[in-house]
């Protein structure tokens, strides 16, 4: 029997499923969850990728790496398409491919993340998730969904802060969205999918030429909200109070005492329960893809931007949701998942890879060169079976935080020395991740400190603004707290990260890694002081 030989696909589909746990799946041997879809998907179509990882951090700088192809958080910490970039979108736009973003993503339509949308051919934003402001009223005739069939109220989005640090005010547009709830299919995430699976059917008969699909699926994201079915399907036990759809961001909140193992239980299964849903409703796009054949010249790549810790344990301590921690395995270690015309389903790829390689693939598919500075190196020969290997190393981290180095088999997080500085950040736009608490600010405003400077490879003049102790510093950035506590572990040996071997002398040898990747991206000379690497 001949095998099907692969060959380069003339469409392409994303779906990035936000902090989607790579663990929690079928297809990587996740047995507490249910996720049919994506299992069947990886199983009959997909190959599955068993080495990709996460670069900038979080939910912007992954979109950043995936629409842009360059790692930004070693200058910056979150924001919008810069003045020296240009999206993989308006590269396709230029050279006559449509394309499409469907999305139920509130970052990308508020300040920080407004303008990834811009260079598509069209868009489609599904409303009322997260920090949507939506609705600006509470239906009075809500209370609870009637597709639960039960009234379940749920902790409002502030509860974690309020009770752990004693701050109030946090406001959570979805609180006052889910009133407006009726059935399952009134969720931005399904309604998402069935958009999605909609345009596959209605409008890829319009565009022979080639055409690409982004579906920015906020799901599984908080909030962990659910209709029955899937509400209850995971939780152990009773539950009476109000249902904790909002999980905390902490190192340690059970082991603290600020969360009690029995709520770490339920959020838990909260999430699960979101996995359950969205996993159901990503089969509307694999039918679409039934119903109009498209597997024959169209490519389906599942990814995420990262993934969310549930109660995880490192270091003799409980973690939950994106805390100032390493991006530890269960966050860091993402899913993807590749379906590609002629390449049979069920197989894997063990080459290191991560998010810039999608935006160096997409370019690649359609025969573009990527615009200005990339990072990434296209999957094709890895898909196509003409290469096992693209890359060495794999750079990732949050800005101001520490900065990682792996290799695909050994992983070094290199924390800041002595006070944390110099760091500086380059913006020409000046923009973060919006915080929805009175009277709390996110980003300081640049100050007379402040000069013009170059990003590598282009000559328009950007802003840098350095900081300095004392500083207010923008959201995300730990500051001192981490100082000195670097992080390597042996991952084919040591998966659950239990054995830090700094001091060893295999550090030194990341060390030098971590020197020439940081060399080879042109990362700020700062970067390299900072990390006591200078």
């Amino acid at each position: 029997m001949t095998t099907p030989q692969a060959s380069r696909p003339r469409n392409l589909v994303v779906v990035l499923l936000d902090s989607l746990n790579r663990h929690h799946l079928g297809a990587y041997g996740g047995a507490e969850f249910d996720t049919p879809n994506l299992d069947r998907f990886a199983r009959e179509r997909a190959t599955t990728f068993t080495r990709h990882v996460t670069g900038s951090l979080p939910c912007m700088p992954a979109r950043h790496d995936i629409l842009v192809g360059s790692l930004d958080f070693l200058w910056r910490c979150w924001g919008s398409i810069e003045l020296w970039e240009r999206p993989i979108t308006a590269q396709l736009r230029d050279a006559g491919v449509v394309t499409q973003l469907v999305t139920d993503h509130p970052h990308l339509f508020e300040t920080g993340g407004e303008n990834y949308h811009t260079d598509f051919s069209g868009w489609e934003y599904l409303r009322g998730h997260e920090g949507d402001p939506w609705r600006t009223w509470a239906d009075p005739s809500w209370v609870g969904e009637p597709s639960r069939g039960e009234v379940r109220p749920a902790a409002p989005g502030g509860w974690f802060w309020e009770r752990a640090f004693g701050v109030t005010g946090l406001e959570r547009a979805y609180d006052t969205a889910r009133t407006h709830l009726r059935a399952e299919e009134d969720h931005p995430g399904p309604q998402t999918m069935s958009f999605a699976a909609r345009w596959l059917r209605e409008a890829t008969p319009h565009h022979p030429d080639g055409w690409f699909l982004f579906v920015d699926e906020f799901d599984p994201h908080e909030p962990f909200d659910t209709p029955e079915p899937w509400a209850s399907r995971y939780q152990d036990g009773p539950w009476d109070g109000d249902a904790l759809i909002w999980p905390p961001y902490a190192d340690g909140a059970i082991s603290r005492g600020t969360l009690s193992e029995a709520e770490g239980r339920h959020i838990r299964a909260n999430y699960g329960a979101k996995v359950s849903m969205i996993d159901h409703w990503f089969g509307r796009v694999l039918d679409a893809f039934d119903e109009r054949d498209l597997w024959g010249d169209t490519a389906l790549v599942v990814c995420t931007d990262h993934g969310h810790y549930l109660g995880e344990q490192r270091r003799g301590r409980d973690l939950w949701g994106k805390p100032a921690v390493p991006q530890f395995e269960p966050l860091g270690h993402t899913p993807l998942l590749a379906a590609w015309p002629g390449r049979p389903g069920g197989g894997t790829v063990d080459a290191l890879t991560t998010n810039v390689d999608i935006h160096a693939t997409i370019a690649d598919v359609f025969g573009i060169a990527p615009a200005g500075t990339s990072h990434g190196r296209s999957m094709v020969p890895l898909l196509e079976g003409t290469a096992t290997s693209i890359r060495d190393w794999a750079l990732g981290g949050v800005f101001g935080s520490w900065v990682q180095v792996t290799d695909g088999h050994r992983k070094y997080a290199r924390a800041p020395e002595h006070d944390g500085f110099p760091l500086s950040m380059w913006s020409n736009r000046w923009s973060t991740m919006p915080l929805h608490v009175a009277g709390m600010q996110g980003l300081p405003d640049p100050d007379d400190r402040a000069w013009l400077d170059h990003m590598p490879g282009s000559s328009i003049p950007v802003l840098r603004q350095p900081f300095r102790p004392g500083d207010l510093l923008p959201t995300w950035v730990s500051g001192h707290r981490n100082v000195g506590d670097h992080h390597l572990y042996d991952i084919d040996l040591d998966p659950d990260e239990a054995e830090n071997r700094t001091g060893e002398t295999v550090e030194a040898e990341l060390v030098e890694l971590l020197r020439t990747a940081l060399d080879e991206v042109e990362a700020p000379t700062e970067q390299h002081q900072r990390l006591g690497l200078a």
